[in-house]
């Protein structure tokens, strides 16, 4: 089948771009491809494509292919960004595999807790992996360039702050995380509150652009991380 091109899936929000402001050079800008409930089966589908080969070259290639189709559909879009975003499900699947492919860093957002703690420990490993295959299968064949993604830090999520911290309890898996992974944690967090976050996505706009009160804290952690996250880069 013919891939779309994914600038025919661009979708530039309205009411979040009226908001964005804009660093003087008059292009300022965010667009948005979405997700849809029909994707459902895309992993199923986009494994089915990697076997089947009759050699060995043409499962390296079709391996290759698949996990490189994210990166090549960007390429291919022709639209050029300072920064693409790509949200990843919480699995170790062939869709988040391609998103690693087409990434230079990776960033975890992670609950601090026990089972964060060995999933990241897990998702670390499968990365490595992931990386060495794909460059494996890449030496071998023409034309095809090496991977180098950069795990950046872990950022917290769901955080109970006491104080403006952490609760001690979370903190302890902070500091474990830290020491059983070797990764940096980011000093920002977002903190836990269902309601508000659950409320967002019927008004069309983060809550990062709005501009109520009751939003405050929440929109200074978000920009704190933003801040935190950019200085890395």
């Amino acid at each position: 089948d013919q891939d779309l091109n994914l600038s025919s899936l661009i979708v530039t929000p309205e009411q979040v771009n009226r908001r964005v402001v804009d660093d003087g050079s008059g292009d300022g800008r965010v667009d948005l491809i979405c997700s849809h409930i029909n994707l459902v089966g895309i992993d199923v589908e986009l494994a089915a494509r990697i076997g089947g080969a009759a050699s060995m070259r043409q499962a390296r290639i079709n391996y290759l292919t698949v996990h490189s189709r994210l990166s090549y559909g960007l390429i291919a879009s022709g639209v050029e960004y300072d920064y693409a975003l790509i949200d990843c499900p919480p699995n170790f699947n062939v869709v988040t595999k391609t998103a690693i492919v087409a990434s230079d860093r990776i960033l975890i957002p992670a609950i601090p807790d026990y089972l964060s703690t060995i999933g990241i420990e897990q998702l670390k490993r499968h990365i490595g992996e992931l990386v060495d295959e794909f460059n494996g299968f890449a030496n071998q064949t023409d034309n095809r360039s090496a991977i180098n993604p950069t795990i950046m830090g872990v950022a917290p999520t769901m955080i109970r702050p006491y104080g403006g911290q952490p609760i001690s309890a979370q903190q302890n898996f902070i500091n474990r995380i830290k020491e059983r992974t070797g990764l940096p944690v980011f000093d920002s967090f977002i903190r836990r509150n269902d309601t508000m976050y659950g409320a967002r996505p019927e008004y069309g706009i983060p809550i990062v652009l709005l501009g109520e009160s009751a939003y405050s804290v929440v929109r200074s952690e978000l920009e704190g991380l933003t801040t935190e996250f950019l200085g890395k880069l």
